[in-house]
């Protein structure tokens, strides 16, 4: 059974698609099992390099994924909630997510964390907490700079979550402060395009992610 984290400590909701819908636009170079398989890979390396950041004191995925659900051991599971209009399905899971969270600990700290990051490392993580606990809404845009790869809300800031394409200029438009992670954080290395595996084949790759992609690569 899980523990519930520590008062101060981050809470990291991590939403993740059915791995067979996830990451379509890498199926024109993956199959539909390889890519599956990636989608479940980097959900399971990013939630362990989270878990392993000394700011975070528990993890909670938001998935209908059978695979996914049947691996929570150290994290929680939150069902994906129905369809709301207006909020695209991805924003309503962040949001189930830190209502889950802040059932469990009233007020708590939330960092809503997309399950793409391979290559996240703990000290990028704490990093950036350190600098979201400076303010009550932030965001870490990805690499290109127009995406965001994490959302936080210290304290019981309620987030406004608007994930998809520009998202990092509707975060700021919502009242998220950009979060100045340098450029090589680990944080910003997100997996959407073909062209991002071959950026993260450079990088150090979690446990799982790392040997599927040299056995795709070899």
């Amino acid at each position: 059974m899980t523990s519930e984290p520590a008062v101060g400590r981050w809470i990291v909701v991590v939403p993740v698609k059915v791995a067979t819908a996830g990451k379509s636009r890498l199926s024109g170079v993956l199959d539909d099992r390889v890519r599956a398989a990636l989608v479940r890979a980097m959900a399971l390396d990013t939630i362990d390099a989270a878990l392993a950041a000394s700011a975070v004191g528990h993890a909670l995925v938001v998935t209908a994924d059978p695979e996914l659900r049947g691996a929570a051991g150290r994290f929680g599971l939150v069902d994906e909630p129905p369809l709301v209009p207006g909020v695209s399905p991805l924003d309503a899971a962040v949001l189930a997510g830190v209502a889950a969270a802040r059932s469990r600990v009233p007020g708590v700290s939330v960092a809503m964390l997309l399950g793409d990051l391979p290559a996240l490392r703990p000290d990028d993580l704490d990093a950036a907490l350190d600098l979201a606990a400076a303010m009550p809404l932030g965001f870490v845009a990805d690499a290109g700079g127009t995406g965001t790869t994490m959302l936080t809300a210290f304290g019981g800031a309620d987030p406004n979550p608007h994930f998809g394409v520009g998202s990092a200029a509707a975060h700021t438009a919502a009242g998220h402060v950009p979060l100045a992670a340098p450029g090589s954080s680990s944080l910003r290395r997100d997996v959407d395009l073909p062209a991002d595996l071959d950026e993260i084949a450079r990088l150090e790759l979690g446990v799982r992610t790392g040997p599927l992609l040299a056995r795709l690569r070899g």
